[in-house]
């Protein structure tokens, strides 16, 4: 995986027409001032990569954040949806900043719970049904490098929904969800991936702490 704080270069100059922009999204997130500034210098250098339009364009997400620009990964497409708050097949700064907030030590848990929530529902569907649960740990297990045999992962899958479908209806819905995140609190771990947990490199206040160990899992 390629190191996001290899191309996170702070520049000492603010730039006048972005000063107040900043400021706003200062002002609407956990984020300060100064980090703000830095993600803008992450972000041009994220958005310049292959198309250098001030914009982060899928195939570059995919390529910084994943290593790769056109390999299939439903965890990265999925996240590359939750960052382009427009829908329009684009990142723009503002969406980078106030999306990377949620990942803010500062940010409301249930603003982390509804997050991870909306990362597992692939279908947009408002539950997390067998299929995507299934498709998503999978996915965590290829960006872990993980393997486990097909038994295997439908005992993980066949678990999590013993326990979190409280009314039986073959599916999670958002307070399931939330209730099952309050007993197994490190299933929202996936929200301090590797390559978002760099950035701590050059901030030191964002980080995400947690007592909770890999044995806590439902899994």
């Amino acid at each position: 995986m390629k190191s996001i704080t290899s191309c996170f270069c702070l520049s000492k100059a603010k730039h006048a027409a972005g000063f107040d922009n900043h400021a706003v999204l200062a002002s609407e997130t956990a984020f300060n001032m100064n980090e703000v500034e830095a993600l803008q210098s992450l972000f041009e250098q994220l958005s310049s990569s292959i198309i250098d339009d001030g914009r982060i364009h899928k195939e570059e997400f995919l390529l910084a954040l994943f290593n790769c620009s056109s390999t299939k990964n439903i965890l990265a497409e999925r996240l590359f949806t939750l960052f382009d708050l427009k829908k329009n097949g684009v990142i723009e700064f503002g969406e980078f900043v106030r999306t990377l907030n949620i990942f803010h030590p500062d940010t409301p848990q249930q603003d982390k719970i509804a997050f991870a929530f909306n990362l597992y529902d692939l279908r947009h569907t408002g539950y997390i049904e067998r299929e995507e649960l299934k498709d998503m740990v999978l996915a965590t297990l290829r960006e872990s490098e993980l393997s486990l045999s097909e038994d295997d992962v439908e005992a993980i899958v066949d678990k999590t929904l013993q326990e979190a479908d409280l009314n039986g209806d073959g599916k999670i819905d958002l307070e399931e969800w939330k209730k099952l995140v309050a007993k197994y609190p490190s299933l929202t771990k996936n929200m301090t991936l590797p390559h978002l947990r760099e950035i701590t490199l050059a901030f030191p206040n964002f980080v995400m702490e947690t007592e909770v160990v890999d044995s806590e899992l439902v899994c």
